[in-house]
């Protein structure tokens, strides 16, 4: 009659069924383990009653019907939402409204629906323009802009329908990006260029963006403006004499627009450019060639070269302007050869004097060119052979379009007038005058008559030392065609794929192949044109605006070094040779770098180390000139072989101021020219000493040299032998050199001096001695604390006569042997030679040796053969 038992049929459920009460049949469902919701939300299972009548076996108990169970397990809300991404990122356009930029998303891990559905999101930045809406859509609430910020992060958090927030809060990440507009990528405005690192890449990584237009071929230019450096680029500013020396140019070109000078004043009045090889004319003015400048007949066969900047001509009727001009001094005029502008054309005029043929002859060449208006420098070459007339412009052949016939002129004794700028009116007015006047700048104006220029020397002679360059042209790839103008500051470049485009344009330089390039800005311009498919609107792309920075060059230092001060007899002067003037001079250029340490600490900014570098580089000119009163040409001169010049691009002119040598050479070269210069004076009784100075220059005065200062003594003396003795006696200064002798050791001097038999010249002798003696007092001693300097003088540096350090110590009671007559021939040959084999007595002795030898003679025995015959008379400190 009693409940003995509770039994739950099923497998392995968490659950248990104990009796509370057998009478009563009252039992409890209890979990034996616990229950979580999230691995099972419900369960369901049979469970059955026992009485208590079982047997042994529990075999005869009665159970009751079975009866199922539901348990339902009710959820805690014990896990927080987790976003799904780690990190969320989008990109947005500036300027738009976005209704959704992107979702974010978390999920619970709660098992009931309350718990585990996401009810809110929420943006944890403050500040931020965007919002979020409860199914985690972000939107921008006001437009962005791409300059005003790149990108935005911003936190977000999620809450479920408990309120229980994501432990973490995830991070979104929306990027700006600008509105697509077609153009340039990935340049830089300022491109650095330090002198000397030949070509740099300008775009090395330049990319064209389109926007997905649908572009079918892209045509791009490429310009250098250099308009504003010297003449149109930065070429060497050597003078226009020196070009065409380089350039293998005709000889014979006359400079119509010379640097004023004594000689070429006509230029005086014009206004010029700061480089004195510009003149600028302003409508006012004109210039005379004078007479015999230029031959008056020119043949048939001449050339006419010039640069030229012009503008559009000023007012409303076009004038003529002139810029050479041949007319008719008096009476008439007749112009008879003219080169002028008119209407921006170029117009040469040439009119035949009339002779045997009475016929019709072209006379105005016409050319019509952009670039004569269109301010700025060209080229220009006019190639005269009669009746053909060819125009170079930079470099580049145009024939005249128009050519006008005319009769000859006829003949008339009428001088003519050859003018810059302006022509001469001299007949048909009151008062000759100037008239049809240039506007414009010109340089480098140059006739040369007899001869034509080859076009290879007009492309040298207007050649540019800067411009663009493609590193490789191999790998240009296909369908990419280009074109450089002559003077290579343009490139044009066309292609039909975009990546081939911008391959090709990674690979445009910038090159300087000067030395001392112009320091300062190049302006650079790009400019591009789309062509597209079909219909469409085609894109434009807006033009680049950059510039190459060229960086100051580190100067050179020019030093002109060697011997500056000697002595020689009055008959080598007279010589058919003269006398050597610069037998050792040396002209180095140095340059001063300062060098950059790897570990910049601020302790080391302060001591960068100085590295001066010898470099090598041309010079354009070297001048020899005399000081103090100019040379007389009837009895002295400085003088040079032709032959020295030859194989190299100097020449050299000769005055009584001096002597200069001109052209753009070597240093070494300059110094193999300047050390055959020779001074002769074939009336040298009133002559004792020339002073010469040294000056050489690098790109037309730019660099200039040290002014080394060279004397020359001329020793009068019927003792000449004696004199020569004092010469290779006394060495410079700086090149002596210090011996130390084993002590005891007496170095004596043998050197010959030969005595004249007639008292008159003994007297004579000595009165020169006192006479230095007296002269040198002051310098003697102040010269002995320099005995030690380096004694490397060649054979002419030991025959130096510096009075510096001399003291003459003499013993009236010597008796004076005279020689054989031949053998003091022969020593005056040999000089040199005897120079080798002796030594400066002085020099080599201690400084104890020297005072005791000052009291004392070194008398040589008579047995010593090899000097038998020159016996030392006179011991020389």
């Amino acid at each position: 009659g009693e409940i003995c038992a509770f039994k739950i049929h099923g497998q392995e459920m968490p659950f248990e069924a104990v009796v509370l009460n057998k009478t009563s049949g009252e039992g409890r469902l209890r979990a034996k383990s616990p229950i979580d919701c999230e691995l099972q939300k419900e369960y369901t299972f049979i469970i059955q009653a026992y009485d208590c009548g079982s047997g042994p076996g529990g075999t005869n108990w009665k159970k009751s019907h079975k009866a199922v169970v539901h348990i339902q397990v009710k959820d805690v809300n014990e896990f927080s939402p987790a976003f799904k991404e780690s990190v969320y990122k989008a990109t947005v356009t500036e300027g738009k409204i976005y209704d959704s930029i992107l979702q974010v998303e978390a999920i619970d891990e709660d098992c009931s629906p309350q718990y585990s559905q996401i009810c809110n999101y929420e943006i944890v930045t403050t500040d931020v323009p965007f919002a979020i809406d409860r199914n985690g859509n972000i939107r921008n609430t006001e437009k962005l802009s791409y300059d005003k910020q790149h990108q935005y992060e911003i936190m977000v958090t999620a809450f479920d329908c408990g309120q229980k927030h994501a432990t973490e809060d995830v991070l979104v990440r929306v990027n700006v990006k600008p509105v697509c507009k077609p153009g340039w990528q990935d340049w830089n405005k300022r491109i650095e260029y330090q002198p000397g690192s030949g070509s740099i890449p300008l775009f090395p990584s330049i990319h064209l963006e389109t926007c997905d237009g649908p572009v079918s071929s892209i045509h791009t230019t490429i310009e250098l403006q250099t308009n504003y450096i010297g003449k149109g680029c930065d070429r060497e500013t050597y003078s226009e004499k020196s070009l065409q020396k380089l350039c293998g140019a005709s000889s014979g070109a006359i400079d119509l627009l010379p640097s004023p000078s004594t000689t070429t004043n006509w230029t005086a009045g014009l206004l010029m450019d700061s480089n004195d090889i510009i003149f600028k004319f302003d409508g006012k003015q004109g210039a005379k060639i004078p007479d015999g400048i230029v031959p008056k007949n020119l043949t048939d066969q001449f050339t006419i070269s010039l640069w030229m900047k012009h503008g559009p001509s000023p007012g409303l009727r076009a004038e003529k302007e002139t810029i050479l001009c041949n007319s008719d001094k008096t009476e008439m005029n007749r112009h008879h050869y003219a080169l002028y502008v008119h209407n921006c054309r170029l117009v040469f005029l040439l009119r035949k004097d009339f002779d045997q043929a009475d016929t019709f002859r072209p006379a105005e060449f016409h050319w019509k060119l952009d670039q004569i208006c269109d301010k700025e420098w060209h080229y220009y070459v006019v190639n005269v052979e009669f009746p053909v007339v060819t125009l170079y412009m930079d470099g580049t052949t145009y024939e005249p379009y128009l050519v006008t016939n005319d009769w000859p002129i006829h003949p008339s004794h009428i001088a003519m007038q050859l003018t810059v700028g302006a022509c001469w009116q001299g007949g048909e007015v009151t008062k000759p005058r100037f008239a049809q006047y240039f506007h414009g700048s010109l340089a480098s104006l140059t006739i040369r008559p007899g001869k034509i220029e080859s076009q290879k020397v007009i492309s040298c002679l207007q050649a540019c030392k800067e411009g663009l360059d493609i590193n490789s042209l191999e790998s240009l790839g296909q369908g990419i065609k280009y074109h450089f103008n002559p003077s290579q500051s343009v490139l044009v470049m066309e292609g039909d794929d975009i990546e081939n485009i911008n391959q090709a344009l990674r690979k445009v330089s910038y090159i300087n192949s000067r030395q001392f390039p112009t320091a300062g800005v190049r302006r650079l311009k790009v400019s591009s044109k789309v062509q597209c498919f079909g219909e469409d609107v085609c894109i434009s792309i807006p033009d680049i605006d950059a510039y190459v920075m060229v960086f100051q060059a580190n100067e050179p230092k020019i030093t002109i070094s060697g011997m500056d001060h000697f002595a020689r007899p009055a008959a080598q002067f007279e010589g058919e040779r003269g006398v050597i003037l610069l037998p050792d001079i040396r002209i180095v250029s140095t340059v001063t770098k300062m060098e950059h340490p790897v570990d910049l600490q601020e302790q080391d900014r302060a001591e960068k180390p100085v590295i001066v570098e010898e470099m090598l580089h041309n010079l354009d000119f070297c001048d020899v000139l005399v000081m103090g009163a100019e040379l007389d040409p009837e009895q002295e001169c400085l003088e040079l072989d032709r032959a020295e010049l030859q194989g190299k691009h100097l020449d050299a002119t000769n005055s009584t101021a001096g002597y200069s040598i001109y052209g753009v050479d070597s240093m070494f070269n300059y110094e193999q020219v300047l050390r055959q210069i020779r001074y002769r004076n074939w009336d040298t009784a009133a002559a004792f000493d020339r002073k010469f100075r040294v000056k050489c220059s690098e790109l037309n005065g730019r660099y200039t040299s040290n002014e080394f200062n060279l004397e020359v003594n001329i020793l009068h003396s019927s003792n000449s032998n004696f004199m020569d003795h004092v010469n290779h006696m006394i060495a410079q200064p700086q090149f002596l050199q210090s011996v130390q002798h084993p002590e005891g050791s007496v170095s004596a001097v043998h050197n010959s001096v030969v005595p004249s038999v007639a008292t008159i010249v003994i007297i004579i002798c000595v009165s020169i001695l006192i006479f230095v003696i007296t002269l040198g007092v002051y310098r003697i001693r102040t010269a002995h604390q320099h005995s030690s300097a380096d004694h490397e003088g060649s054979k002419e540096n030991e025959m130096d006569w510096d009075d510096s350090a001399l003291t003459i110590t003499v013993n009236p009671m010597e008796k004076y042997e005279k020689p054989h007559q031949t053998e003091e021939e022969s020593e005056e040959e040999d000089i040199e030679d005897e120079e080798e084999d002796t030594t400066s007595a002085e020099s080599d002795e201690s400084e104890e040796d020297e005072e005791e030898e000052e009291e004392e003679e070194v008398i040589v025995p008579k047995g010593d053969k090899q000097n038998g015959t020159r016996q030392a008379q006179l011991e020389w400190d």
